[in-house]
C-alpha cells in the first residue's frame, strides 16, 4: 500500500524558469477557491491531503462516453437530445481520446502574457448544424430532489465548463456559449436494490461567459511569482485546520517550556 507523501511532487513553479508552466483547469479553481491551498500546492509543492476516489461516478462516467461514442462514429443522434429537442450530435474528431486525458494530455493553450500553458480534460463535445461545438459535462449524483445547478458549491461546475469554452476557443473552434450538463441522478425510491442500481438523466443547459478567465491569469501568475504566500481564506476548511493545528502546538510547547521552567526552582 502506497502512503501518501505531500513533498513527493511532480513539478513545482520556479519564477526563474522562463519554461510555460502548466496550469490544469482544476488549478485555476483551487486558486479561485483559495488563493493560499494553490500557492502552497504550485509553489512550495505541499497539495491538500487527496481525497478517496468517486469510482462510482467514473463507472458512470466511462459508461455515458461509450454511449455517445456508439453515436459519434455513426453520426447519429443520441436519443437524449430528441427528448430535449437540441439538434445536436457527438463531434467526431481524431483527437477526442487526447481531449478527455485529464491527467496527461487534455486539450491546452499557451496563454502568452502569462508564460502559463493552460489545459483540461473535457467529458464531451457534441456540434450543430451550424458547425458550433456545445461543451458537455457529465454528473453523477443520487438525491430524492430534482437535479439543477443553483447550489453555492456548483459554482465551480459553471467555471469548469468556461474554462474549457475558452480553451476550445483559443484553439480556433467556433463555440457557443451554451454549454451542456448531463446529469444523471440514482434513483433511490425503488422497493429494493436487486443489484441494480437505475438513474433518471436530465440535460441542463448553462449559458457560461469566460470574460473573467484573463485577470484570472494574470493574478495566478502575481500569486506564483509573490515570495509571500497569500492570507489564509475564511472560509477555507484547510487553512482553518493548518491554523488550528499551529495555535495548538504552540499553545502545548509554551506550556511544556513553562513547566520544564518551574521545575528549576
Amino acid at each position: 500500500m502506497s502512503h501518501y507523501n505531500p513533498a513527493k511532487r511532480r513539478t513545482i513553479f520556479n519564477p526563474d524558469s522562463k519554461e510555460p508552466f502548466k496550469v490544469s483547469r482544476s488549478k485555476i479553481d483551487l486558486f479561485m477557491e483559495c488563493p493560499r491551498c494553490f500557492y502552497l500546492d504550485q509553489r512550495l509543492g505541499i497539495p491538500r491531503p487527496r481525497s478517496f476516489p468517486f469510482t462510482l461516478n467514473s463507472a458512470v462516467d466511462k459508461l455515458l462516453k461509450k454511449e455517445f461514442d456508439i453515436h459519434r462514429e455513426k453520426g447519429s443522434k443520441h436519443p437524449l437530445l430528441d427528448t430535449y429537442g437540441l439538434d445536436a450530435v457527438p463531434f467526431k474528431d481524431e483527437r477526442m481520446e487526447e481531449w478527455r486525458d485529464a491527467l496527461k494530455r487534455g486539450i491546452g493553450f499557451l496563454h502568452k502574457p502569462t508564460n502559463l500553458f493552460i489545459r483540461g480534460g473535457i467529458d464531451d463535445v457534441w456540434v450543430t448544424p451550424e458547425e458550433e461545438l456545445l461543451i458537455v459535462d457529465y454528473k453523477a449524483t443520487a438525491k430524492e430532489s430534482e437535479v439543477n445547478l443553483d447550489a453555492e458549491w456548483q459554482e465551480g461546475y459553471k467555471r469548469q465548463v468556461e474554462v474549457y469554452q475558452w480553451l476550445f476557443r483559443m484553439n480556433g473552434f467556433k463555440v457557443s456559449d451554451t454549454a451542456y450538463f448531463v446529469y444523471v441522478n440514482g434513483q433511490t425510491d425503488r422497493e429494493a436494490f436487486d443489484a441494480k442500481l437505475e438513474f433518471d438523466v436530465k440535460l441542463i443547459p448553462y449559458k457560461g461567459s469566460d470574460k473573467w478567465i484573463e485577470k484570472t491569469l494574470e493574478e495566478l501568475k502575481t500569486c506564483l511569482m509573490s515570495e509571500k504566500s497569500p492570507q489564509p481564506t475564511d472560509d477555507c476548511e484547510y487553512c482553518t485546520y493548518r491554523n488550528n493545528a499551529a495555535a495548538a502546538f504552540q499553545i502545548k510547547i509554551k506550556e511544556k517550556k513553562e513547566s520544564e521552567k518551574s521545575t528549576l526552582f
